[in-house]
């Protein structure tokens, strides 16, 4: 991807629930910190997502589409592809969405769509993440966003925020302090993306 400067990447956030990392993204973009991208479109997994109203406030375009009304995986991912495709959509930013992309459809968006995971990957990826980090006793955990490929939270990582353990952490606590390190890195990467600061070799990402 290259952006001349003054050209706007159009940008799609998918979500599934709360949609605390699009608030970020829009607020963001509202203090001109989103660099030179756009949300053009929010699209949601669940008709009950409540980030559904942030979009609203924001006057962003927004389409649930509900695993439940497409037969497979298939059916939805060349849905959500045609969707992308008929938006010139550029980047595809998972925030919260809870739902495992196709092989397919991540290798014809290759290198253009990132996530947002609480942990430091390749450690802890996939769900109950705070829970298993604290099993295990680390003594830092953090967020992490990624390039997404076929590999759950397996893609290369973008960048980090380390967040310290604490002794009288449980789940909740550890993911809420997480999560404010995480309203700081989405949009920060979003904006490097945008500014064509991030340079991919295979595994390997610069940020110049």
């Amino acid at each position: 991807m290259c952006y001349l400067q003054g050209e706007m990447m159009k940008i799609a956030v998918l979500i599934s629930g709360r949609g605390s990392n699009l608030q970020a993204t829009l607020e963001a973009e509202s203090d001109n910190k989103l660099g030179n991208a756009e949300v053009f479109l929010v699209i949601s997994s669940n008709p009950s997502a409540t980030g559904l109203e942030f979009a609203k406030n924001y006057n962003k375009y927004a389409i649930v589409l509900d695993p439940k009304d497409y037969a497979d995986r298939t059916e939805y991912d060349k849905k959500l592809k045609s969707i992308m495709l008929d938006n010139d959509i550029e980047l595809i930013v998972l925030a919260g969405f809870m739902k495992v992309l196709s092989a397919s459809f991540v290798d014809y968006f290759k290198n253009k769509i990132i996530n947002i995971h609480p942990s430091l990957l390749p450690a802890f990826s996939g769900l109950n993440v705070h829970e298993r980090v604290l099993e295990y006793g680390v003594k830092y955990s953090g967020c992490s966003v990624h390039f997404v490929n076929e590999e759950i939270d397996g893609g290369p990582i973008i960048a980090q925020k380390i967040v310290e353990v604490l002794d009288e952490d449980t789940p909740d606590s550890l993911a809420a302090r997480i999560l404010v390190e995480e309203h700081i890195l989405l949009p920060e990467v979003i904006k490097k993306i945008s500014e064509n600061k991030i340079i991919v070799n295979e595994r390997r990402v610069k940020v110049v």
